[in-house]
């Protein structure tokens, strides 16, 4: 019998994926905590939390206990005109963690929709108080997402070349460094003065897609302000770094300046679920309550608020907030820490940095993206055991809350070992 590979080739399309050159998918057919089992018995550590989804471990028995419970009684209801308890227990526990301007939830499906949520909010925001505003801000070498809006935001040629031409207006500006901040500040002031801007779209503090980059609290303040200012709402796209992996709940609660709105996915469920959800301030909302129908936010999508999804989402909050998780938190950070110590002088690194379970390292080598250097690596990484998968010249660990010491360790070593071979 054909093993699941091999199976796979038959009617699969894969994402990121040139079938023409790319080696054949690897089936897996078990997780559990931070390892993953494929269908030849080989184990891998999951070092990237499977795009830091399960950051509390594959099939926490927690989150798969709430999801089972929660289909013995309600399995699904369409949302439009219907509520349930989940959607509603899930507000009441996800806004007093939020940033304390947030106060209304809309669900969406995954993180772009959450995104694209977001920017048409935005839009008609303005178009209900009769400005029309047709310009977003965006960082330089963002991503938010492949719907068209979210595209639009972002700034990776890789993903976006062929739709250039039909995408949305966005100019874009550096990410905040120390040495920079006075320049990008003029630059964002040009920008609004010159053209009608409805929303700044943003990662704050990591730009993960981008090589895990990162920026100034500080300067990302400073430009919330400017923003917020002129009118412009601000638009904090928190899928990769919400949940804790910044080392705060969320990478907004660094901030003095809170977002408008705030968009949340992957670790929200925990990848158990595909669910995600645009949250908005008081004022934000305001601006759609009219006695005219059509200034209502007509936007929606078939499974939000997914019941089972909310399930796991309120389980997994209660992992996060835990005393456990909290002082996983802590020593990963303090572990990642060391590491960027130990290899930062290595004569292969450029930049090594850690924030919270981020930990990015930067070789000192130029390569595309989806270049050779970067799928060597990958598949070294595979062959001992480890899931990592290398964004250009940078390679990136952020590991589950529960990963194991030795299992952590392994990881260090295995991209030491890269360092000394590639």
């Amino acid at each position: 019998m054909k093993n699941l590979s091999e199976r796979d080739k038959k009617h699969i399309w894969h994402p990121l994926t040139q079938h023409q050159t790319a080696a054949d998918a690897i089936g897996i057919v078990k997780a559990k905590g931070a390892l993953l089992w494929d269908d030849q018995g080989n184990e891998y550590i999951d070092g990237i939390a499977s795009w830091y989804t399960a950051m509390y471990g594959h099939s926490n028995d927690q989150i798969t206990k709430a999801i089972s419970d929660q289909m013995q009684q309600l399995d699904f209801v369409m949302f439009s005109g219907f509520t349930h308890e989940p959607a509603v227990k899930l507000s009441e526990k996800l806004i007093p963690i939020l940033p304390s301007n947030q106060e209304k939830i809309f669900f969406n499906d995954n993180g772009s929709t959450a995104v694209e949520a977001a920017i048409k909010m935005a839009l008609q925001f303005h178009h209900n108080n009769g400005s029309k505003r047709n310009t977003l801000i965006a960082f330089e070498d963002g991503f938010h997402g492949d719907t068209f809006g979210a595209m639009s935001a972002s700034g990776l040629s890789s993903y976006n070349g062929p739709f250039e031409d039909y995408l949305l207006k966005v100019k874009r500006i550096p990410i905040p460094k120390t040495n920079n901040l006075s320049e990008v500040l003029a630059l964002l002031h040009e920008i609004i003065q010159n053209n009608s801007c409805a929303a700044f779209v943003f990662e704050p503090l990591v730009q993960g897609a981008a090589g895990m980059k990162f920026h100034s609290a500080n300067g990302l303040d400073q430009l919330l302000k400017m923003c917020q200012e002129a009118g412009v709402l601000c638009i904090a796209d928190e899928i990769m770094t919400g949940f804790g992996k910044t080392g705060k709940n969320f990478a907004s609660d660094y901030l003095e300046y809170n977002p408008d709105i705030i968009c949340l996915s992957k670790a929200l469920t925990a990848g158990m679920f595909p669910l995600s959800i645009t949250s908005c301030s008081k004022k934000v909302f305001d601006g759609f309550l009219s006695e005219e129908v059509h200034k209502g936010f007509f936007h929606a999508h078939t499974f939000s608020a997914h019941p089972l999804g909310c399930a796991a989402a309120l389980a997994g909050i209660d992992l996060l907030l835990s005393d456990e998780i909290c002082e996983r938190k802590k020593v990963i950070a303090k572990q990642h820490q060391k590491f960027v110590e130990l290899i930062e002088n290595h004569s292969k690194v450029k930049e090594a940095r850690a924030l919270g379970v981020i930990l990015a390292i930067d070789l000192n080598v130029e390569t595309e993206r989806y270049g050779n250097l970067r799928n060597e690596l990958y598949q070294f990484f595979m062959t001992r055991g480890v899931v990592l998968r290398p964004l250009g010249n940078t390679i990136y660990v952020l590991p589950p809350f529960i990963i194991t010491d030795d299992q952590l360790s392994k990881v260090y070593a295995v991209v030491k070992e890269a360092l000394e071979l590639f």
